[in-house]
């Protein structure tokens, strides 16, 4: 029953990788587009990946079984040569280039380069601790991860194969893989709802239900004989409608924003390999229309490169933000940024599938090392061009080899959380001096046995510099936290009486606040005692609106002040770390100095507030300087 045109291309089959492809690259380089989800592209190249292998493996052979140990090493033969010379050229180039611009991008190289050299990347990743979906320094491969997988696949479903085949009946057959696909889902959900999402979208166990969603089509399709109402004009009508649907709802599942549970994972997935199942259908339909339709030439074309685009749209992206403004996309990612890596992706793409992909595919390793060394016998110019080539590669190699050697062993700002941490919990070992007032200037600004300071990631990067200037301070800080988590942790600290008179809070940096988040942080302060709100700094879109709103919150609440650690900062970059967003030694003492100012406005505005009442005529109410 398939319908391709050749004895390997099947008909819609490109159209549908150029439209997954599609939603990857916009995704990735175009965030702020509607297609919020467009990760699912992924899972559609799975559910091809699925039926393509398994219809090519089902093929009959004129030996039959005796020569299927051959046909197994003549098909993973192909595979190497269909993937390793282009994935070669993607992380030798994108690894020198890292090591070029040097700093956070190095970080993890070495287990990088080998995920991607031994199609292990996921694994390798999941053990390391990796988090696909963090706002953290990105990794140079990061989107290796599904390449892994399919590789994974290719070695193992070859071998299972034959089993499946031994159950009789076709219908059995299908069934136990959908069974199998089912369990992949419910184990992603399982996943999810433990809060391992990384693990889930990671894990070739749980992220297997595509590949074999598309197993059991290439399964149930096989051998049906073709029946001449097949190609009437009503069947051909349905399956375009049935093709038109999948794709529908391929691109609504993009459509939908990712969330950390199951309603994503593998809730929209499901729907995106759901519609992919469906549009492989239709294509593959004798006579499709449909197939006929997406595979038209601009969509062939983008499909026949869409392995190259996935290699090189993500890495050349991070080299370019890295390049420009010395942080990757975890601080956002301007439109021009988007457009440029797009531009170099496509011109890499295209350049590798012609002068590497397609040479490989048609006459393999040997032969092409062959006419690499008839070219350096030839002419001159021939010569030149062999010899500039191999230059390129030995360079590469050399570039790749010495970024792994000059790897860091973690970001520079893992080192100052890191650092942070271990102030803190070195001052939980050691009490404050008995003189700390002494040492504070107690006549002008609180010293730290009254002052609570609740925060985030950048607050922990600060806590040397808080304790060195604020002897005695308390500081609760983690990695993450959002200014939804505020109240909840100024509830705790106030009922267990460890709520002190003056409350610093910084948690603006990894998301928008919340007025009204802010009004019951507000309320459990109370009126006795001050609430300081530290304004954020950080590459990322939300930052400005952050502060604004925090400003716009002290204007209009009494004894709620506002530290301003953006434009203490913003002229000193060089003092933070290479993500832009928390500060070093130096950076430190810049957010403890701003709480510091902050501390003395309050000081000059209590001292202003007595003097008005003290000079205020008896019976009328002195002005207070506090916004109401």
């Amino acid at each position: 029953m398939p319908n391709h045109t050749t004895s390997s291309r099947f008909a819609g089959l490109d159209g549908l990788r150029a439209i997954a492809v599609t939603l990857v690259i916009v995704y990735h380089l175009f965030p702020q587009s509607p297609l919020r989800g467009g990760f699912v592209g992924v899972d559609v190249f799975f559910v091809i990946s699925g039926f393509l292998i398994t219809s090519l493996l089902l093929r009959p052979s004129r030996e039959g079984w005796r020569g299927a140990p051959r046909r197994l090493l003549d098909f993973w033969r192909r595979r190497a040569r269909r993937l390793l010379p282009a994935l070669a050229i993607v992380v030798t180039v994108c690894a020198t280039a890292a090591w070029l611009l040097g700093g956070d991008l190095l970080v993890g190289m070495g287990r990088q380069v080998l995920g991607a050299a031994t199609f292990s990347y996921n694994w390798l990743a999941v053990a390391d601790g990796a988090d696909y979906f963090a706002d953290t320094a990105p990794e140079l491969f990061r989107n290796f991860w599904s390449l892994a997988v399919e590789e994974q696949f290719y070695i193992v479903w070859p071998l299972l194969l034959p089993l499946v085949l031994l159950i009789p009946a076709r219908g059995a057959r299908v069934a136990l893989v959908v069974a199998a696909a089912a369990g992949s889902a419910w184990w992603m959900g399982q996943l999810a709802a433990a809060g391992a999402v990384t693990r889930a979208y990671f894990g070739t166990d749980a992220h297997s239900f595509g590949l074999l969603l598309g197993i059991a089509l290439a399964l149930a399709v096989e051998n049906v004989p073709e029946r001449p109402w097949m190609r009437s004009a009503a069947a051909r009508s349905a399956s375009l409608s049935a093709g038109l649907v999948g794709v529908t709802a391929i691109v609504v599942a993009a459509l939908i924003p990712e969330t950390s549970d199951a309603a994503t994972f593998p809730g929209t997935l499901l729907l995106a390999t759901g519609g992919a199942a469906l549009a492989v259908f239709a294509g593959v339909w004798p006579g499709s229309w449909f197939g006929r339709a997406v595979d038209a030439r601009p969509l062939k074309w983008i499909g026949d490169r869409s392995y190259g685009l996935y290699l090189w749209h993500w890495p050349v992206l991070v080299l370019v933000l890295v390049g420009v403004q010395g942080f990757g996309p975890e601080g956002g990612v301007p439109p021009w940024a988007g457009a440029l890596a797009l531009l170099i992706s496509v011109a890499a793409a295209a350049a590798s599938y012609r002068f590497v992909e397609m040479p490989f595919r048609r006459r393999g390793f040997r032969r092409s090392l062959r006419a690499v060394g008839r070219r350096m016998a030839g002419r001159p110019l021939s010569r030149f061009a062999a010899i500039a080539a191999l230059a390129v590669v030995a360079v590469a190699l050399g570039g790749t080899t010495a970024a792994i050697l000059d790897a860091p062993h973690t970001t520079t700002a893992a080192v100052a959380i890191d650092r942070g941490q271990d102030a803190l919990e070195d001052a939980a070992e050691t009490p404050a001096p008995a003189d700390a007032a002494e040492e504070e200037h107690a006549d002008v600004i609180p010293d730290g046995t009254e002052i609570t300071a609740v925060g985030d990631s950048v607050m922990l990067a600060s806590a040397p510099s808080l304790l060195d200037e604020f002897p005695g301070i308390a500081v609760d800080a983690e990695v993450s936290r959002s200014i939804w988590t505020g109240p909840e942790i100024l509830d705790r600290l106030a009922a267990s009486g460890e709520l002190r008179e003056n409350v610093v809070v910084a948690l603006g940096t990894n998301g928008p606040v919340d007025s009204g988040v802010l009004g019951e942080m507000s309320r459990i302060v109370g009126p006795e005692r001050n609430l300081i709100l530290v304004n954020a700094h950080a590459p990322r879109d939300w930052i400005p609106g952050v502060n604004a709103d925090l400003e716009s919150f002290a204007d209009r609440h009494r004894r709620v002040w506002v530290a301003d650690w953006n434009g203490a900062i913003a002229p000193h970059e060089d003092l933070l770390a290479g993500d832009g967003i928390h500060p070093g030694d130096a950076g430190g003492e810049v957010f403890a100095d701003c709480v510091k100012d902050a501390l003395a406005t309050i000081e000059r505005d209590r001292v202003r507030a007595e003097k008005q009442f003290a000079q205020a005529p008896s019976g009328r109410a002195p002005r207070i300087p506090f916004p109401e």
